[in-house]
C-alpha cells in the first residue's frame, strides 16, 4: 500500500526494466494503460513505483531488479523527499546495528505496528549514541529519558528541544504507554501522566517533569542533578525538602504561605523572586541563556524552564581534560539562605576561550525522533533497507544510499575528498574529543582514528546535513556523537567545549558571517576579522574550542594567506605561536578544483614559549596531469614526513621546492604573506642541464618518428558512391554491440573518461560503486564521446583494455568477422558524418551515435581502409607526444635560465 507513495522518474523506470529512456517514452505513447504521472513536471514527470512495477510485470518487461537498486528507487521517490527518507533509513539502520532483536520484533507485524513501535525503540538507541548537545543543558535526540531538552515553546514541533523526559521514561514522540509530545495515538502529554498537578502549566492537565520520584530544581550538593528523578532537594529548601511535583504530603516549591507561587498570576513574581531573598543563579555572568545551567557534569539532563524566571549561566562550560565524557560545568554558588555552597573546582578560563556574548537561542539537536505518522510512509523503504543490511551490513547500506544521493546531486554539496580528510585527520593526530564546526556530510570526523571513550562533536547550519552526519558517525564508530544544527559563528552549539582536535572545511568567501553582530565576541583573541575575512573568523573559532596544546587543521582558500585585510590577524597568530604550518595542496585536491587550496595547522598556545619557526610546505609538484586528481600517496608522504619531523625538532632542514621551516621574524613584514611558494627555494636542479639534454634527445627521436609517419601525398580519386548503413542498423543486425558507460560496479578499476579519449591519455577517472556492473573495455572496442561536438573515436589497445567505461561515452564492440575496428573508427571521425548526426542545445552539442554513417564494404576492403586509419592514429599520437616534450623542454629552459642553473651561451 505504501509503495504507492513512492515515485519514480522515467530514468528510474528505465533502470527497472533494463532499457533506455527512449523505450520508456515509446511505452507511454503506445500503451494506453501505461501508468499516469502522479507528480513531477510536464517535462520530467514522476510515476507511482507500485503502479509501474505492476505494469512492467504484466507486460513481461520487469527486469530482475537488484535489491540495492530497488531500495534506492524507494528512497529517491519518497513522498517527503530523499533527505527525509535518508534520515528515517539511517535511524532504522542504527537500530538494526545496535539492537537487531528489537528491530526483528518490531518488524514482525504490520506496517502500522512497526511505525508505532519504532519511536520508542529509536529513543533508546539514539539517546546514548547521538545524545545531547554539549554546553547547553538538555539538547538531545527525540526527548529520551536522559538527554532531551525542556526548551519552552518547542513542544508542538516534536523536536528534541521539546520538554523532555524524566525518570518515568517519557520523551518526545514516545510510543504506546510512554508519555511524550506528539505521542502516538493519543498518549499523554509532556513527560508525565495526566493526573499530577503541572508546574508552569495552563488549564491543560498535562504534567511537566512529573515522574514518580520528586525532582529537584537547583539542588544542593547531595542532589544528583536537575530533574534527575531522585529525591533531590527542592528550590530554596534544605537537604530534606522535597522536589517539584512531589507527594502531596511533602511541601512543594516555595511552600510558605506568603511565598509567591509558580506562575500563579500574571502579576505574581517568578520562582525565587522574593525581594527579601536573592534569586538563584544571579551573580554577574557571561553567556545568558534561556535554560537552567546548574547541572552536574553529565550529558543529557532535562532542565526546567519557568517562563517568568531568569536563568543566567554562571560559568563557562569547559571540559577539563581527564574528566569523563561529560560536560564539565561548574555550578554557580547558590545564594539561597540555607543552601550549602558547593566546592569550586573549575579552573579559571582564559577570556579568549569564551563564547559569544550575543544572546542566542538554545541549540537545535541534529536528530529528533520521528513520530509514528511520520515514519509510516517510510516503512516499505525501511524494510527494504533492513533486507539490504542483512546482506552487506547496516553501515555499508547507509554509505551506499548516502553516496548515491550525493552523486545524484553534485551541485548541492561541497564535499571533502576522503584522501584529503584522511590527511587532515593525520595532521591533527590521535584525539579523544574532536570537533567539526562545519561538518557537512561528516567526512572529516569519519576519518578520525577511533579511540576508547572518544567523543565527536559536530555542527552545521543545514539541518539535513547535521542529521546525516550524526547518523553516519554513529554507524561508523562506537564514539559518542554530539551533533547540532545552527550557524556556528552566530549560535555555537558547543560553547563550553575544550576539544583535543578541531577539523574544519569552512565555507569560503562568505560576507554574511556575522561581522556586525559579533563585533565584541571574545573569540576574536587575535583580532576582529574584516567582513571579507570569514575564514579567519573560523580559524579563531577553532582555536577558542581547543584545549591548551590542542591541534586544529582547517582547509583554507589560498587568498587567506596573503590578503592585506587579514595581515594583522596573521601576524598575531605567528607572534603568539598559534599558527604552526601552512601546506599548499596541488590543484584539484578539493573543490573548487581549479585553485591550489591550503591547509592551516594551528595549536592553542599553552604555557610553553611560542615556537620561533613555522613550517611551510608546497605539494604543487604532485598535481595530476589528468582529471584523476593529485598523487595522494605522494602528497600524504611528503606532508606527514615534513610535519612529524618539524613537530619533533621544532624546525626542519630545508627541502628545496618542497618544505622548510621559516623563522617567524622573516614573515612579519608589511604583507605577512604565508603562501609557501613565495618562501621556498626552487627545487634542486643539480642535474638540470643533463635532464634537459635527455628531454631534447627524446624530442628529436619523436620528431624523426613523426616525420616517418607523416602521411604520403594524397592521390586524387573520383568521389565514391557507396551504399551506406548506420551504426543503429549494424547494432540491430548483430554486427556490433552498443553499450553506454557510467556505472562503477563493485570492482575498483581505472575509468576511461571522455577527456581521456579526447586527449589520448590513459584512464584517469573514477565512478561511485554501484550494484550495476561496469562496462569494461576490451582491445578492439571503439569508444566515442557523445558530448562536445568533436569528431573523435578511439580504438582500445591492450594498455587501455580492462578499464571501466565512463560517463558520456558510447562503446561499440564490432563482430570481427563482419566489421574491422579501425575501419569503423575511421569513418566515424568524418566531419560531415558527425555534423549530420549531432543535435544542438543552447550550450552543448550531443552526438547520436546510432545515426552515424559508414559504407557497406567487404571485409578485405575494410581492412585496407583500416590500415590507413591506423597509420593516421599513430601519426596523431606521435604529434601529441612531441608537443608534450616540446612544452617540457621550453619550460625547463625558462626555469634553468631564470634560476641560474643553465648558462645563456
Amino acid at each position: 500500500m505504501q509503495d504507492n507513495a513512492t515515485e519514480v522518474t522515467a530514468a528510474g523506470i528505465a533502470r527497472l526494466a533494463g532499457v533506455g529512456r527512449a523505450a520508456v517514452s515509446n511505452w507511454r505513447r503506445r500503451h494506453a494503460d501505461f501508468p499516469k504521472p502522479v507528480g513531477g513536471t510536464e517535462t520530467s514527470p514522476s510515476f507511482a513505483l507500485a503502479e509501474v512495477e505492476a505494469w512492467l510485470r504484466k507486460q513481461g518487461k520487469l527486469a530482475e531488479v537488484p535489491l540495492r537498486e530497488r531500495v534506492w528507487q524507494q528512497l529517491a521517490g519518497h513522498p517527503e523527499g530523499p533527505l527525509t527518507a535518508l534520515v528515517h533509513t539511517g535511524c532504522a539502520l542504527l537500530l538494526i546495528h545496535e539492537r537487531p532483536t528489537v528491530w526483528l520484533d518490531a518488524s514482525a507485524g504490520s506496517d502500522a505496528r512497526l511505525a508505532a513501535m519504532l519511536p520508542g525503540a529509536l529513543e533508546k538507541v539514539l539517546t546514548p549514541r547521538v545524545g545531547g548537545v554539549r554546553g547547553r543543558r538538555g539538547a538531545g535526540v527525540g526527548g529520551a529519558s536522559a538527554s532531551a531538552s525542556a526548551s519552552a515553546g518547542a513542544g508542538a514541533s516534536g523536536r528534541a528541544g521539546a520538554g523532555a523526559a524524566a525518570g518515568a521514561g517519557g520523551g518526545v514522540n514516545a510510543a504506546f504507554g510512554r508519555a511524550g509530545v506528539n505521542g502516538v495515538f493519543g498518549q499523554a502529554g509532556v513527560n508525565g501522566p495526566s493526573n499530577p498537578p503541572a508546574v508552569n502549566a495552563g488549564s491543560a492537565p498535562t504534567a511537566v517533569n512529573s515522574g514518580s520520584a520528586a525532582t529537584g530544581v537547583n539542588p544542593g550538593p547531595t542532589a544528583s542533578g536537575v530533574n534527575s528523578g531522585t529525591a533531590a532537594a527542592g528550590v530554596n529548601s534544605g537537604s530534606a525538602a522535597a522536589g517539584v511535583n512531589s507527594d502531596p504530603a511533602v511541601p512543594g516549591v516555595n511552600p510558605e504561605s506568603t511565598a509567591p507561587g509558580v506562575n500563579s498570576t500574571p502579576t505574581a513574581p517568578a520562582v525565587n523572586s522574593s525581594p527579601a531573598a536573592p534569586t538563584v543563579n544571579t551573580p554577574p555572568t557571561v553567556h545568558n541563556d534561556s535554560s537552567v545551567h546548574n547541572a552536574p557534569p553529565t550529558h543529557g539532563e532535562s532542565t526546567v524552564h519557568n517562563a517568568s524566571a531568569v536563568h543566567n549561566r554562571s560559568t563557562v562550560h569547559r571540559t577539563v581534560p581527564g574528566t569523563p565524557a561529560a560536560i564539565a560545568d561548574s555550578p554557580s554558588t547558590p545564594t539561597t539562605p540555607g543552601a550549602p555552597t558547593p566546592p569550586q573546582t573549575t579552573p579559571t578560563i582564559p577570556t579568549a576561550s569564551l563564547t559569544p556574548t550575543t544572546p542566542t537561542t538554545p541549540p537545535t539537536p541534529a536528530l529528533t525522533t520521528p513520530t509514528g505518522p511520520q515514519l509510516l510512509p517510510s516503512v516499505p523503504l525501511l524494510r527494504g533497507a533492513a533486507e539490504l543490511a542483512a546482506e552487506i551490513g547496516a553501515r555499508q547500506t547507509f554509505e551506499f544510499l548516502l553516496g548515491r544521493h550525493l552523486d545524484a546531486n553534485p551541485r548541492q554539496y561541497t564535499l571533502t575528498p576522503a584522501e584529503l580528510a584522511g590527511l587532515m585527520a593525520d595532521l591533527a593526530g590521535p584525539a579523544r574529543t574532536v570537533l567539526d564546526p562545519a561538518c557537512g556530510t561528516g567526512a572529516l570526523l569519519r576519518a578520525v582514528d577511533p579511540r576508547p571513550g572518544q567523543e565527536l562533536y559536530a555542527q552545521d547550519s543545514a539541518p539535513e546535513l547535521a542529521a546525516l552526519s550524526a547518523l553516519r558517525l554513529a554507524l561508523h564508530s562506537r564514539a559518542t556523537v554530539r551533533a547540532a544544527v545552527g550557524d556556528t559563528l552566530r549560535a555555537d552549539a558547543h560553547p563550553g567545549l575544550q576539544a583535543d582536535a578541531v577539523l574544519c572545511h569552512p565555507p569560503f568567501n562568505e560576507r554574511n558571517w556575522g561581522h556586525d553582530e559579533l563585533a565584541y565576541d571574545p573569540r576574536w583573541e587575535y583580532g576582529f576579522p574584516a567582513r571579507t575575512e570569514s575564514e579567519l573568523a573560523w580559524v579563531q573559532h577553532a582555536l577558542a574550542r581547543l584545549t591548551d596544546g590542542g591541534t586544529a587543521v582547517l582547509l583554507m582558500p589560498p587568498a587567506a594567506a596573503s590578503r592585506r585585510s587579514g595581515r594583522r590577524i596573521r601576524a598575531d597568530l605567528l607572534r603568539r605561536g598559534a599558527l604552526r604550518a601552512v601546506v599548499a595542496l596541488p590543484v584539484g585536491a578539493a573543490p573548487p578544483y581549479n585553485i591550489p587550496l591550503h591547509l592551516w595547522v594551528l595549536r592553542r598556545p599553552d604555557r610553553t614559549p611560542a615556537a620561533p619557526e613555522v613550517l611551510l610546505v608546497d605539494t604543487g609538484r604532485f598535481a595530476g596531469e589528468t582529471r584523476g586528481g593529485p598523487d595522494w600517496e605522494a602528497v600524504r608522504e611528503a606532508v606527514l614526513d615534513a610535519w612529524r619531523a618539524f613537530a619533533r625538532e621544532g624546525r626542519l632542514a630545508e627541502r628545496p621546492g618542497l618544505a622548510r621551516s621559516v623563522p617567524v621574524i622573516e614573515l612579519l613584514d608589511d604583507d605577512v604573506d604565508l603562501a609557501p611558494a613565495r618562501h621556498l627555494p626552487p627545487a634542486a636542479v643539480a642535474d638540470g642541464a643533463e635532464q634537459l639534454t635527455r628531454v631534447r634527445e627524446r624530442l628529436g627521436e619523436t620528431l624523426r618518428l613523426t616525420a616517418d609517419l607523416t602521411p604520403p601525398p594524397a592521390d586524387p580519386a573520383p568521389a565514391a558512391r557507396w551504399t551506406l548503413t548506420t551504426v543503429g542498423e549494424l547494432a540491430r543486425g548483430g554486427a556490433l554491440v552498443m553499450r553506454t558507460g557510467g556505472n562503477g560496479g563493485h570492482a575498483r578499476v581505472p575509468v576511461l573518461t571522455d577527456h581521456d579519449v579526447l586527449a589520448g591519455t590513459a584512464p584517469s577517472g573514477a565512478l561511485p560503486e554501484s550494484e550495476e556492473e561496469a562496462v569494461l573495455t576490451e582491445p578492439g572496442d571503439v569508444v566515442v564521446p557523445v558530448l562536445g561536438g568533436g569528431a573523435v573515436a578511439r580504438v582500445i589497445d591492450g594498455a587501455t583494455g580492462g578499464a571501466a567505461l565512463g560517463r558520456n561515452l558510447v562503446l561499440l564492440r564490432p563482430d570481427r568477422t563482419a566489421l574491422d575496428p579501425w575501419f569503423l573508427a575511421g569513418f566515424l571521425r568524418g566531419t560531415a558524418n558527425n555534423r549530420q548526426a549531432s543535435s544542438y542545445a543552447s550550450t552543448a552539442t550531443r552526438l547520436d551515435v546510432r545515426r552515424l554513417h559508414l559504407p557497406r564494404l567487404p571485409l578485405e576492403e575494410q581492412r585496407r581502409y583500416g590500415a590507413r586509419f591506423r597509420a593516421l592514429d599513430e601519426f596523431e599520437r606521435a604529434l601529441r607526444h612531441a608537443s608534450r616534450l616540446g612544452e617540457q623542454l621550453v619550460r625547463g629552459m625558462y626555469d634553468g635560465l631564470t634560476d641560474g642553473t643553465v648558462a645563456p651561451d
